[in-house]
């Protein structure tokens, strides 16, 4: 929850949130010279008119299971829209693969409120206005745990040629499927007659329409939580709520506002309850992941396994994204390892990772603790040492006690968004 970055980063949304409608437009519609995979310069009504097409084949897509090697996992089977686009299960990872037999090894993130993710960047430098823009944030931005992919498009591509989620053998595999699908018409009106000649044009034809699918704002960024509307003034929060939030934000308490900006930025837009940026902080190992029963795997999150480019830089070791805290609520599994499952005990480690490591971490045969014991000791001099963590030894006080810790998992509760407060909340 924690780091020393600043509470405004100025982050510029996506451009192509400009098309994020939630209605949908048949491809017959699309204006005359949109329907290829490399357009070009379009006019204003031919680019909404374009982006709301693909929007409505992006929906399709993603819901559809035949775009899998199994025929039977979809977009939507690990990102539920009914759980804010997240998974529905209290599993650490999913199962895919060609039989749906093989495990993942990480937690499925939420789809929500990405769209304002900056591309990735080694080198952030903060640009609050009363903040000194010399400061280097260190890596910041991009999507998925480790920031490997920039945009949604970019995204889109993985889970469709992993061989743990969906599980296509290349490119071809995913254009077959999408030749015979109920609406390659579409696609064609989309994309071009000729899109399913050449299996990469249909590869990017795909990653683009879902990319775009995912900046529909009512479906993936619709800003209708209750927190929200106190923002606003159309909405008050409860006495524990309002003492959750100044929890949160204190920086001698909680500090959880630090890394998860909970104020509108300096140009109004709502808070995004990330800063986008990548830290350490040794989330327990978690035995229920297969690949962990191997004590030699490690995941490092920024240099690797899955990430390539950065393997070997051992200052980037142990670093993972920042996820948003919106819809936080409804989730059963937290970390990138998903190595706990209610949202108090998430709030509780924070509190205490330091100063009760043995309420957290295993014990060695001999009955020390084995702190940490999810990143190698040759990295923990990256860990967030920021409040709450603050340098503190076991058998200190805690940064928050019980009544607080309930006090911020209350605050939590009114990130939901509108359409989600009917799920089961964990």
């Amino acid at each position: 929850m924690t780091t020393g970055r600043g509470k405004r980063l100025m982050i510029a949304a996506a451009a192509a949130s400009l098309f994020g409608l939630a209605f949908t437009l048949p491809a017959t519609l699309v204006r005359a010279g949109t329907g290829t995979i490399h357009p070009g310069p379009l006019s204003r009504a031919d680019a909404f008119a374009r982006a709301q097409a693909l929007t409505a084949l992006g929906r399709k897509m993603f819901f559809d299971p035949a775009l899998s090697a199994s025929g039977k996992q979809a977009c939507s089977s690990c990102h539920d829209p009914r759980h804010a686009f997240g998974p529905a299960s209290a599993a650490p990872v999913e199962m895919g693969g060609p039989t749906l037999d093989r495990p993942g090894v990480r937690a499925v993130p939420s789809l929500r409120y990405l769209q304002a993710a900056p591309a990735f960047t080694e080198h952030f430098y903060d640009s609050e206005d009363e903040g000194d823009e010399s400061v280097d944030n260190g890596p910041t931005g991009g999507l998925t745990w480790d920031g490997r992919a920039d945009h949604g498009k970019d995204q889109a591509k993985i889970p469709l040629l992993s061989p743990f989620e969906m599980a296509n053998k290349d490119e071809a595999a995913v254009t077959a499927a999408l030749r015979k699908a109920a609406y390659a018409g579409e696609f064609k009106a989309a994309f071009g007659d000729d899109v399913f000649d050449h299996a990469s044009d249909t590869f990017d034809a795909a990653a683009e329409a879902l990319g775009t699918f995912e900046q529909s704002a009512a479906d993936f960024y619709p800003y209708s939580s209750r927190y929200d509307a106190f923002l606003a003034g159309k909405a008050k929060l409860t006495p524990q709520e309002m003492r959750g939030r100044a929890l949160f934000e204190d920086e001698t308490k909680g500090n959880c506002a630090s890394c998860h900006l909970s104020e509108p930025a300096n140009d109004g837009e709502p808070p995004q309850f990330t800063d986008f940026g990548l830290i350490a902080i040794a989330a327990p190992r978690n035995a229920a992941i297969p690949a962990n029963a191997d004590p030699a795997y490690v995941d490092l999150g920024l240099c690797g396994p899955l990430r390539t480019d950065f393997k070997g830089r051992a200052e980037y070791c142990g670093l993972f994204k920042t996820p948003t805290l919106r819809n936080v609520a409804l989730r059963k599994s937290f970390f990138h390892n998903g190595a706990l499952h209610t949202l108090r005990d998430a709030v509780a480690f924070y509190a205490s990772r330091d100063s009760d490591p043995g309420h957290w971490y295993p014990r060695n045969a001999d009955g020390t603790i084995r702190k940490y014991d999810d990143l190698p000791k040759a990295y923990w001099g990256n860990l967030n040492q920021d409040p709450p963590f603050d340098g503190k030894k076991p058998g200190d006080r805690p940064a928050l006690n019980d009544a607080e810790i309930d006090d911020i998992v209350a605050f939590l509760g009114t990130l939901t968004d509108a359409d989600q407060r009917e799920a089961p909340a964990n």
